[in-house]
Formats: C-alpha cells, structure tokens, sequence
C-alpha cells in the first residue's frame, strides 16, 4: 500500500497524522431532544485514528431538521451531549470537527410542528422524505430577506456552541442539495433580491455564513463542503458553474481550513461544469486545502494523492465497517465489506 494516506498533514491550525478523513454520515441515532447519546461518543472514539473525524451532519436551529433523530447543537442538552463526545474522541488521540448543517426545503411538517420547510424560493421538492416510510416532499416557504440575515447569525451562534462543545473546528455544510446549496444553484434560487439573480447574490449567503462562522473561531478551524454539480435533492444548470467560480474565488481570500467536496461518487461528471468531476472543478479554482470525498477505496485514494489529485480524502461507509481502518491501511490488510445491516447500530 502507498503510504501517501499515512503521511502528516496541516489543516488550518492542526497537525494531523494522516490524510485520512472520516467522512460525515447521518446515523439518525440521537438520544430524547436530539442530544448525542453515549454511543455517539463511542462510535466516534473507536475511529479516533483518523486524521480527522468529521461529525454526522448536525442541525443549528429547530427548523433544520430533515431526518429522524439527527443531534442538534441549539440546546444546552444538546451542548452537553456533544461534549462527552468530543472528550472520547480526544482521550483516544483524536480530532473532531462538528458539521453544521440546516436542511432548508429538504423537510417535511412532521418535523417542523406543522410549518412548511424554509428554502431561498418556493421551488416544491419531490419524492419520499428519507427514512421515512410514507412521507412525501412539498413546497417550502420563501424565506424573507431579514430571515435569512438572522439565519447567517445562526450558523455563527451554531459554531460558538461547536466550541463550547469542544470541538477543534466545524465545518460548514454548503452541499448536496441543502439551504446553503440552495443558494447556489439555479433550480432552487430564483430570488431577485441581495441573495440571488447574479453569482455574486446567489454565493452572498455562503459568504456571509463563512464570515460570520470565522468571526466566531478562526479561520483556520473553519471548513466547508460544497457540490458544485447538481445531483442530489437539486438539479444543476449550465449558469451554476459561474456562481461556483465567483465562490471559490471569495473563499480563496479567506485562509480557510479546506474546501471539501459534497458528493457520494466522485467519479461522476457533469455537464455544467464543462465535463469534469466535482472534485476536478473545485481542484481548478480553489488554491487552498482540498477533501476529496466520493466512493475512494484506501487503494484509489493513495494513487490520487499520489498525483497530487487533492490533499486528502474523506472515507465514509469503510469506516462504518472498520473503525480499525488506518490500521488496516498502515498493514494493507483486507478491510471488512460494508453491509447496510450495519446501520442498525453504532458500533
């Protein structure tokens, strides 16, 4: 095995070990309040060799929420949980960042105590809520300009909890079809005032989350995922790669920790971005720190970074089923396949 997986790296203000990256995966598995359980801590501190823990997407309000079960970071409860959490994790040796995430349109009443999701525009989203047995997307509400000024100041009180938790960063959720990249892409952003009709009004929202998160933790502890070709929960257009570029470019004055990219094969293609993957887009207009994520095997990963395809990667489902993983890739010993029973518990 090469050993470019196993080689430091520095992210932001961390020296991390490895270039390995837990990717973030919704468990649905939080305690009463969505409060992180002692389970939580456990499945996080077994993984603890990673070169950094990305945390399961994490709601920063009440009406983010899409999914069953998914721990929030708005309560006091909620703070508490987090922090057995991130003491498992660090007793172990670890790194843990905390994603921040609100889901906008991707919602459902049943969540909301009755209200309709909040999204950039009233754009209906179909199909069956995930995790759910029968529950069907609708319509969410337009938000009000002021309402979503007050959601940027709530990404910020969201990373201020992050600390308090004690986490080493938090990194921003602007992917996979969700409020921020809502903003971003034509389908889901018909707006014509200061937050959408040109990429300069459409990225505004990302860059204020950005700037209000770093106002609250350094720069350097702040990360985001972004998915800059529509495939999930959006439908890309030929105009969304222009908002993508005038993006990266802010981001790029910014000394973020890492861009990361938001997407669950990073082989795919898309049109919009003239043909290249989403990785190979971000890698072409963003100078600073790049997390690949998409499908890598330990194998594909290493001879990506081998050519200097991205700076790390971010591994998901192998994780699930070795939590032993960087040891198995130190020994290139034969990794335990993923099977989806092994959703049913944290282990």
């Amino acid at each position: 095995m090469p050993n470019s997986l196993l080689s430091p790296a520095r992210l932001g203000s961390l020296e991390l070990p490895n270039r390995v990256v837990m990717a973030p995966m919704t468990r649905s598995m939080a305690g009463e309040g969505l409060v992180p359980t002692e389970a939580t801590a456990l499945y996080y501190a077994r993984r603890a060799a990673a070169g950094l823990i990305l945390t399961e997407a994490t709601i920063i309000r009440p009406d983010g929420q899409g999914y069953p079960d998914t721990p929030g970071i708005y309560t006091p409860e909620q703070v508490r949980g987090w922090q057995a959490v991130t003491k498992a994790v660090h007793d172990a040796g670890g790194r843990i960042f905390l994603q921040l995430w609100h889901v906008g349109r991707v919602s459902h009443p049943h969540f909301l105590n009755g209200d309709l999701p909040v999204a950039p525009s009233a754009v209906a989203l179909s199909g069956r809520v995930s995790r759910t047995d029968d529950l069907q997307y609708g319509t969410p509400r337009a938000l009000t300009s002021d309402e979503v000024s007050r959601l940027v100041e709530d990404f910020a009180t969201a990373t201020r909890n992050a600390r308090e938790a004690g986490f080493d960063g938090v990194e921003i959720h602007g992917a996979n079809g969700y409020l921020i990249d809502q903003f971003l892409h034509q389908q889901t952003n018909l707006r014509d005032d200061e937050w959408g009709g040109s990429p300069e009004n459409m990225a505004r929202f990302a860059v204020s989350v950005v700037d209000a998160v770093t106002a609250a933790w350094e720069p350097g502890r702040v990360g985001i995922r972004l998915s800059p070709g529509g495939y999930f929960n959006i439908e890309g257009d030929p105009k969304d790669a222009a908002v993508f570029e005038y993006l990266l470019a802010r981001l790029d004055e910014r000394d973020l920790a890492y861009v990361h990219t938001g997407i669950f094969d990073d082989s795919m293609t898309f049109e919009e971005l003239g043909g290249a993957t989403a990785t190979e887009f971000l890698r072409s207009h963003y100078k600073g720190t790049l997390i690949a994520c998409g499908s890598y095997t330990p194998e594909t990963a290493a001879a990506a970074l081998a050519n200097e395809k991205f700076d790390l990667v971010a591994i998901g489902r192998p994780f699930i089923a070795n939590p032993d993983l960087i040891d198995h890739i130190r020994s290139s010993a034969d990794l335990v396949p993923y099977d989806a029973a092994m959703l049913t518990t944290l282990e």
